[in-house]
């Protein structure tokens, strides 16, 4: 029997998924609660160092994969800046209104990025849809380039995922700036996290009914009319 070895691909578990979300709002929460009321930190000193280990994940996302990722540079960049600011200013709701402004950051970033053709949040959601499959890669790169007849549609679904993106966190700006300044800081604190948790389940849920799911389903198309690679079969003798 001939055997056919090679690299599969693995396709993310559900855990590997959210895994930034997690590190992004759950540790900075907990640690957060932890110093302030476990250690006595001022309200100030928990916010900054609660925002640590976010920072260093960032970073160390960006030397161990060495690409310059545009959306991980984009929040890198915001939150810097606004430890710095608040340093300075000491004020604990500037902190917060901080995680706003990363928010609008980003989604002006990932809106301009639609506007010059090169939408941010499609190589976030290429594994996704690709899986690893030789055929479904080729069939990405016959459609993003024009050459197949679902072009058109598919590039338009592509820049609605990432305008969906972009206008949710918009709104999630609004919401965190104008609570940092209205509602009490312990509960902005967790109600913050909460707010980012609410705002990316529901743009999962659009982007995926308005663009992921369309160019899923005319990415498997594209692979049913090139017929797809032949892949390789056991020959076991009778």
């Amino acid at each position: 029997m001939t055997k056919t070895t090679g690299n599969q691909s693995r396709r993310p578990s559900a855990l590997e998924n959210f895994k930034p979300l997690l590190v992004d709002v759950a540790v900075p929460l907990g640690a957060y609660y932890v110093l302030k009321d476990a250690f006595g930190m001022s309200t100030f000193a928990a916010l900054v160092w609660s925002s640590v280990v976010p920072a260093a994940r960032t970073v160390w996302s960006l030397v161990r994969e060495r690409t310059a990722n545009a959306l991980a540079l984009l929040i890198l960049t915001v939150n810097v800046v606004g430890l710095a600011l608040s340093f300075v200013s000491g004020d604990p709701r500037l902190m917060l209104a901080k995680d706003g402004a990363v928010s609008s950051t980003v989604a002006v970033g990932i809106l301009v990025s639609v506007a010059l053709g090169r939408p941010m949040m499609t190589a976030g959601m290429k594994p996704f849809l690709v899986k690893g499959d030789a055929a479904k890669e080729a069939a990405w790169e016959r459609l993003m380039s024009g050459a197949a007849a679902g072009s058109a549609d598919f590039r338009r679904k592509e820049r609605a995922f990432s305008v969906v993106w972009g206008v949710a966190l918009l709104a999630e700006c609004g919401a965190r700036v104008v609570g940092a300044y209205t509602v009490p800081v312990d509960t902005m604190v967790w109600l913050g996290g909460v707010l980012m948790a609410v705002v990316m389940a529901l743009a999962f849920v659009v982007s995926g009914a308005v663009a992921a799911g369309p160019m899923e389903r005319i990415l498997a198309d594209e692979v049913k009319r090139s017929g797809g690679p032949v892949a390789p079969k056991c020959l076991a003798a009778a």
